[in-house]
C-alpha cells in the first residue's frame, strides 16, 4: 500500500519531497493534483500531491507528515496536472514553482477553497446617503436603488465598482449576496455570416471532438470575432467549455461585451485585474465544468477545462502571451499543448500572423482560413506618406498630418494618433552643456510626465522631481526632446479646442474599465481625436473613425532585434485597421524620416502577406527562428565581472556539443536595469530535440556551480527578445 506521498513545493528546486500523510489519512486515500500544507523549513506552504509511493529514499523516521489535506478533490485534474509536468521540462522549471503560477492566489494560501456561487450587491439603506455627486459611490448607490444587480451586470454597467462599493461597506449602505443563477439567454440575435466566415466556421466545426490546429488569418474588420461567437455558441449546445485568450487586459471589456450581447451570462472573465476572490472562483468553476466561457489574458490558459471544447487565441501575434520573468511560457504555444491533451481545435486568430505560425502552415502543421473582406460596404483604409525630411514640426505633427485631421474632425468624423511612448517627453536636456536627466539605476534617460510633474523610468519604475536647473551647469532653462502621447494632447487640445482629446496609454488607464471608459467619452456620431500607444492598436471598433496617424514609427527600422521588422510590420498594419471600419471611407498617414524604406514601401503596396514571406525567406537563410530554436542564459548582478562570471563558468560546463552553438557571455542590449549588470549566453540549434536533451543535462551542472548561488539568473526557452 502506499505508505508516501510525493510533493510539489513552490520553492526553487527542482525535486518533488516526501511526507507522511496528515494524521488520520492514508497516502492511498489523497489523490494527485490535491492541495496539501507541508512543513517546509521554518514555515508551510501549500503543496501539490504528484504521486503516491510505497516507501521513500529518506527514512521513514526522518520523513514529516502532512499538516492537512486541504480539499475533498483534487484541483488540478489528470490532464492539467500532466500539462504542467510538461510545462517543467519543457521550459526546465521547478514543477512546483509551474503549479503555483498555475493555481490563482486564493489556492495558492492554507485555508479552504471559497464557496462558488453568483453573487450580487443590493442596496441595504434608502436614506439620503450624502454623497458626492458624479462620485463612484453615488452612481452605484443609485443604481442599487432599483434593486440587486449581480456583479456581472455591474461589471458592464459601471466599470470600476468594487472601489465605490468599498465605500459604500464601510458606510453600512450596501451588502453582498447570493442569488440563484440565471437561465442564460441569448440577447442579440447574430448578423448572418459573409460565406469566408461561414467556411471557416464549417471548417473548424468539423474538427470538434479531435484536435487540430488553424490559423484564422482575417484583415482587420473581416469579423474574426463572429467566427469565434458561432463556434462558442455551437460548443454550448453540447454543453461543452470554450477558452479564449486575449493578449491584454485593456481588450478584455470590449470582447466581454460582445460576448455578453450574445450569450448572456455564461461569460467568466479571468485577468490579473480582478480580485483575488474573483479569480479564484472563476477558476473552481471552471474546474467543475460551471464555467462555460472562460475570457481571459495569458495566465487563463492553466484554467482547468473538463469538458473542453475549444481553445481560441486571439491577436496570436501579440508578444504579451510570453511571459517575461518567473516562469517564461508561451500561453499561444501552451495552447496547442492543451488542445493535443484535451482532443480540441485550437483556433490562433490574427490580421498580422506571427513566422512562426506562417512556418507551421508552410509545413503543415496548421490549417489555415482566410477572411480577406470586411462585411458590408466596408473598405480598408488607403495609405499615404508624410515625408519628414526638411519639414518643420510641431509638438511632432507635420502640416500636412494637422490638415488632415481638421479636416476629419470637421467632417464630423473621429481621428486616432499613434504614438507608442508615454509622457510628455522622452528626455529633458540642457542645451546649454548637454546635461539629460538620466536614471541612475538603467543608464537611460527618464521621461519628463509633466502633469505629474515627475521624471520616471520607464524600465525599472523609479522616480524623480523635475530639476529646476541643470546640476551641472545651474543652467534654468532645461528643453524637453522627442514627444509622448501627454505632449501630443496638450497640442492636439490648443489646436482643436472645441473637440474632444482622449488620451489612452498606461497613465490614463490604471484601474479596472480605464480604457472602455475613455473611449465612451467620444460620442458615436461626433468628431473627435484619439491619442495613444499600442493599447489602441487592435480589438477597438469606432465606426466614425476614419483617420489613423502614425508618428514616430521609424525606430522599428533600425533595431538590433531580428524580429523587428516584422513587429513593426503587425503595429502598423493593425494600428491601420482602427480605421474606416463602418460604411465612412479611412485613410492612413504615415510620418517618416524613410519614405523610400524597402520594407515600408513593400508593406503599404503589396501588403503585410508578402513582406511577411519574404521575412520568413530572410530567417530562413540567417537560420533564426522559427527554422532555429533558442535558449537564452541571463545573468544579473550588481558588478558586470560577477554576471560575466557565472556565464563564463556556465559556458565551461556546456563543452562543444554538437550541433548547438553557444555565444557569449555578452552585454545585455540593456547592459543595465534597476541597478543590476546584465548578460547573456545565446545558445540555438536547428533541431529542438538536440538542444532540449543538452539543456536538461546542462542547466542541472550549472545549478552546482558555486557561481550560480551568487548572482540573479534565469533560463528563457523560446525567447521572444534578448532584452
Amino acid at each position: 500500500m502506499p505508505a508516501v506521498l510525493r510533493v510539489a513545493v513552490p520553492v526553487p528546486l527542482p525535486q518533488l519531497f516526501d511526507y507522511l500523510p496528515p494524521r488520520g489519512l492514508r497516502a492511498a486515500d489523497i489523490a494527485p493534483g490535491s492541495r496539501i500544507a507541508v512543513p517546509f523549513g521554518r514555515g508551510k506552504h501549500v503543496g501539490i500531491v504528484i504521486e503516491n509511493a510505497a516507501e521513500s529514499e529518506i527514512e521513514v523516521s526522518r520523513l514529516k507528515p502532512a499538516v492537512a489535506l486541504l480539499d475533498p478533490e483534487p484541483v488540478i485534474n489528470a490532464e492539467l496536472l500532466a500539462t504542467l509536468q510538461w510545462v517543467s521540462k519543457y521550459y526546465l522549471h521547478p514543477l512546483g514553482e509551474v503549479l503555483d503560477t498555475a493555481l490563482p492566489v486564493g489556492l495558492r494560501r492554507i485555508q479552504a477553497q471559497p464557496e462558488l456561487g453568483d453573487l450580487a450587491l443590493i442596496r441595504t439603506s434608502n436614506a439620503d446617503a450624502k454623497l458626492r455627486a458624479d462620485s463612484m459611490s453615488a452612481r452605484l448607490f443609485e443604481l442599487l436603488g432599483n434593486g440587486a444587480k449581480s456583479y456581472p451586470e455591474l461589471d458592464a454597467v459601471i466599470p470600476g465598482w468594487r472601489s465605490g462599493a468599498a465605500n459604500l461597506r464601510k458606510r453600512g449602505l450596501v451588502e453582498s449576496i447570493r442569488i440563484e443563477a440565471k437561465r442564460p439567454t441569448v440577447r442579440i440575435d447574430p448578423p448572418p455570416l459573409t460565406a469566408e466566415q461561414g467556411t471557416s466556421v464549417d471548417a473548424i466545426a468539423a474538427t470538434f471532438g479531435r484536435y487540430e490546429p488553424f490559423l484564422l488569418e482575417g484583415i482587420t474588420g473581416s469579423g474574426k470575432t463572429e467566427v469565434y461567437l458561432e463556434l462558442t455558441e455551437r460548443i454550448l449546445r453540447d454543453k461543452g467549455q470554450v477558452l479564449v485568450l486575449v493578449p491584454e487586459i485593456g481588450l478584455t471589456p470590449a470582447l466581454e461585451r460582445r460576448f455578453r450581447d450574445r450569450l448572456g451570462d455564461r461569460i467568466h472573465v479571468l485577468h490579473s485585474n480582478l480580485s483575488d476572490g474573483e479569480r479564484t472562483r472563476t477558476w473552481l468553476a471552471a474546474a467543475r465544468g460551471e464555467a462555460c466561457v472562460i475570457l481571459g489574458t495569458r495566465s487563463a490558459i492553466f484554467v482547468p477545462l473538463p469538458k473542453a471544447g475549444l481553445i481560441v487565441v486571439d491577436e496570436e501575434h501579440d508578444a504579451s502571451y510570453k511571459q517575461q520573468d518567473g516562469l517564461r511560457y508561451s500561453a499561444r504555444d501552451l495552447a496547442q499543448v492543451r488542445g493535443k491533451a484535451l482532443d480540441v481545435p485550437v483556433v490562433l486568430g490574427t490580421a498580422t500572423p506571427s513566422l512562426e505560425s506562417l512556418a507551421n502552415v508552410e509545413s503543415g502543421r496548421y490549417r489555415r482560413l482566410h477572411l480577406g473582406s470586411r462585411p458590408g460596404a466596408a473598405r480598408l483604409p488607403e495609405f499615404q506618406f508624410i515625408d519628414l525630411r526638411g519639414k518643420r514640426l510641431t509638438d511632432g505633427l507635420s502640416e500636412d498630418l494637422i490638415k488632415a485631421v481638421r479636416d476629419c474632425v470637421a467632417r464630423g468624423e473621429q481621428a486616432l494618433l499613434f504614438r507608442n511612448r508615454r509622457g510628455f517627453s522622452p528626455v529633458l536636456m540642457c542645451h546649454a552643456c548637454g546635461w539629460h536627466a538620466a536614471c541612475e539605476r538603467c543608464d537611460k534617460p527618464m521621461t519628463w510626465h509633466r502633469g505629474a510633474a515627475q521624471m520616471r523610468c520607464h524600465h525599472c519604475g523609479a522616480q524623480r522631481p523635475v530639476p529646476s536647473h541643470c546640476p551641472d551647469c545651474g543652467n534654468l532653462t532645461l528643453e524637453p526632446r522627442g514627444v509622448g502621447t501627454e505632449r501630443m494632447e496638450q497640442a492636439l487640445a490648443k489646436l482643436f479646442p472645441n473637440v474632444p482629446v482622449i488620451r489612452i496609454d498606461r497613465e490614463t488607464t490604471r484601474h479596472r474599465g480605464g480604457v472602455d471608459e475613455r473611449l465612451q467619452q467620444l460620442q458615436p456620431d461626433q468628431p473627435g481625436i484619439l491619442v495613444g500607444t499600442q493599447m489602441l492598436a487592435k480589438g477597438h471598433d469606432l465606426p466614425n473613425l476614419t483617420l489613423v496617424g502614425l508618428i514616430g514609427v521609424d525606430d522599428g527600422l533600425f533595431s538590433v532585434d531580428f524580429r523587428a521588422s516584422e513587429r513593426l510590420c503587425q503595429l502598423i498594419v493593425q494600428v491601420s485597421g482602427r480605421a474606416g471600419r463602418a460604411l465612412k471611407p479611412g485613410k492612413v498617414w504615415l510620418q517618416t524620416l524613410h519614405p523610400d524604406h524597402a520594407l515600408l514601401r513593400g508593406l503599404l503596396k503589396f501588403g503585410y502577406a508578402k513582406v511577411a514571406k519574404e521575412l520568413l525567406e530572410e530567417r530562413r537563410e540567417a537560420s533564426f527562428p522559427p527554422f532555429a530554436f533558442l535558449a537564452l542564459l541571463r545573468s544579473e548582478a550588481k558588478t558586470a565581472a560577477a554576471a560575466d562570471a557565472f556565464l563564463a563558468h556556465s559556458a565551461h560546463v556546456a563543452g562543444t556539443p554538437e550541433g548547438i552553438t553557444i555565444v557569449g557571455p555578452m552585454a545585455a542590449p540593456m547592459p543595465r536595469r534597476a541597478g543590476f549588470h546584465r548578460s547573456h549566453l545565446l545558445l540555438s540549434a536547428e533541431d529542438r530535440p538536440r538542444l532540449h536533451a543538452f539543456l536538461s543535462d546542462w542547466i542541472a551542472r550549472v545549478r552546482q556551480l558555486d557561481e550560480a548561488r551568487k548572482v540573479r539568473w534565469s533560463l528563457d526557452i523560446d525567447p521572444m527578445d534578448l532584452y
